[in-house]
């Protein structure tokens, strides 16, 4: 139970899912990782065709007031898009925005990064995990970010 726990902390993903992962990984908590990953991609590639119908805005201003960044991050219903959790996503994701630099607009580019909190992750990666917690197509519909230091 313990390593279950250990597991579920570290991916937020539910404990009859933990669970399995473990046990088919026969409790190395590595190999439980893998296919908890490798499960995931297979959840948000049989709901990418779903459509889209709620969702947030997250922000992050930096404590130096110059710069920041906004996310709309959307869901299926408004029910995951109300959600703490997701509504933090959104927030993570304006600070990696902030952070990094992107391209205003360029989506592709804001997935491949490597996540400032977990830099083993990508933006893409967070994504996938978060359709696996909640059960929903989940996407990054646009961002900007704003610095009063550059022109």
């Amino acid at each position: 139970m313990d390593q279950v726990k250990e597991l579920r902390d570290k991916t937020g993903i539910s404990v009859m899912q933990c669970r399995k992962a473990l046990e088919q990984a026969e409790g190395d908590m590595e190999k439980a990782l893998g296919f908890l990953k490798e499960k995931s991609a297979d959840i948000a590639s049989k709901k990418g065709d779903r459509d889209l119908g709620a969702g947030a805005v997250g922000s992050y201003v930096h404590s130096n007031g110059t710069i920041g960044a906004m996310v709309m991050l959307m869901s299926e219903t408004d029910f995951v898009s109300k959600n703490k959790e997701f509504t933090d996503l959104a927030k993570d994701i304006a600070m990696q925005v902030a952070a990094s630099s992107p391209d205003d607009g360029n989506i592709p580019a804001l997935l491949e990064q490597p996540y400032i909190k977990n830099p083993d992750q990508t933006i893409a990666d967070l994504i996938t995990s978060a359709i696996q917690k909640f059960g929903e197509k989940i996407e990054i519909a646009r961002f900007a970010r704003f610095s009063a230091l550059e022109k």
